[in-house]
């Protein structure tokens, strides 16, 4: 399967709201003043650098190399790196994550992964897309992959729990759920569908070659009844995950 890849300029520009709407999960994380935390799934750095201002030692990782960059141009401390393979040993008081833990189909290594970088006592904080995320975008799209014979992964390389499922992985790698949240969270994109698809779902409009320009335009006829308002707005229909888990102390 084609891998997704990130340019952070088109990202800040036709997806700047993810970080925005990150704001209620940095409020569950309650960073404190010293902390040694890492911002897993960091992107271009715009809530990493928001935890350093609130005076964290905070490192970001994330696996393009172009966000990584974008995280560094801030100043920030970042490095190209797997968060399916986290490579920390006790390092941090906490594990931070908004927007990305849905695109590491491996939880169980995430958060085993999650575990080992954390101190006794540590916690994993995060938000990402839950049970029923973007279900008329994941049907459209899964529809015209299965039109075309391509794989269905190129349409839904998503990984997107209910709260059961996800206390479960948690709780086996050791963790204690403390709380735990799955909420709707109609988001507006300014872009317009065809702009979130460019950003998000690039491999599978790809794969349809000279066809891409009207692929991208049938999912847009698909999504319109349901997702376009009269006037012309597009609303994405987002289900977030949000939760709040601890280490035992030792």
């Amino acid at each position: 399967m084609t891998a997704q890849e990130w340019s952070a300029e088109r990202y800040v520009r036709d997806a700047g709201f993810v970080a925005e709407l990150g704001v209620g999960v940095v409020e569950w994380l309650a960073p404190r003043k010293g902390e040694r935390i890492l911002d897993l799934g960091c992107g271009d750095g715009a809530l990493t650098l928001d935890l350093v201002g609130q005076g964290c030692d905070v490192t970001g990782v994330d696996g393009s190399a172009d966000m990584i960059e974008a995280a560094k141009a801030r100043g920030l401390e970042a490095q190209v790196m797997d968060g399916q393979a986290l490579r920390f040993d006790g390092d941090f008081d906490a594990v931070f994550s908004n927007a990305a833990l849905h695109w590491m189909p491996k939880p169980e290594a995430v958060a085993a992964g999650v575990r080992k970088a954390l101190k006794p006592g540590g916690r994993f904080v995060g938000e990402f897309g839950g049970f029923g995320n973007c279900a008329a975008i994941v049907t459209a799209l899964v529809s015209l992959a299965r039109a075309r014979g391509l794989p269905q992964e190129l349409a839904m390389p998503w990984y997107f729990p209910t709260e059961t499922a996800y206390a479960k992985v948690l709780q086996a790698a050791g963790f204690e759920v403390k709380r735990m949240m799955l909420f709707a969270r109609p988001t507006p994109v300014p872009a317009g569908i065809k702009g979130w698809l460019e950003v998000f779902r690039a491999p599978l409009f790809d794969a349809y070659g000279e066809d891409r320009a009207d692929a991208l335009a049938e999912a847009e006829a698909l999504l319109s009844p349901s997702l376009r308002d009269e006037v012309g707005n597009w609303t994405a229909d987002y289900v977030r995950l949000r939760f709040e888990a601890m280490l035992p102390a030792k």
